[in-house]
């Protein structure tokens, strides 16, 4: 249901940013998204190949972008909580180097360390990921902090396998 005076454009780039219900589930929507991303990605992401993730993670950055900047006047507020898109983002940007080893049995816990270290970037937001969250305005502000959490996150966890 469309707030009153809202367009049926705001109203659908407010359902993109908050990926549907996902972004109003009580307590860390960001948590919920991410978690959502994680269930996601066996098949909506995983399966693809190296440059067809590049293309879904372009997709998502400039729809997501798009999208947030609309939710953030439509809701009058600056990266309000309910906008996860960048969780999906980020999520899936710290899967992407991944695709080599394939579908192996360690892959869930691949994915859930990811997932845990996606959020600890994320929360943490350590430099660069903050001065890019406050220096960045709009919609791509809100994405381009969640796309370094995942950067940091995927190179992390390369760094973390190369002593395993």
């Amino acid at each position: 249901m469309r707030a009153s005076g809202s367009s049926l454009a705001d109203s659908a780039a407010v359902f993109i940013a908050t990926l549907g219900p996902v972004g109003r589930l009580p307590k860390a929507p960001g948590t919920w998204a991410s978690a959502a991303a994680l269930a996601a990605a066996p098949w909506c992401f995983m399966p693809l190949s190296l440059p067809w993730r590049i293309a879904a993670l372009g997709l998502v950055l400039g729809l997501g972008t798009a999208a947030a900047a609309r939710a953030e006047k439509a809701l009058g507020r600056k990266d309000p909580g309910c906008v996860v898109v960048d969780e999906l983002l980020g999520q899936w940007t710290a899967f992407l180097p991944f695709h080599l080893a394939g579908a192996g049995p360690a892959m869930p816990l691949d994915l859930l360390a990811l997932f845990a270290l996606f959020r600890l970037f994320d929360i943490l937001k350590p430099w660069p990921i903050r001065a890019v969250e406050r220096s960045v305005p709009g919609g791509l502000g809100v994405m381009l902090d969640d796309l370094l959490a995942g950067v940091f996150a995927a190179a992390s966890y390369a760094v973390i396998l190369l002593f395993l």
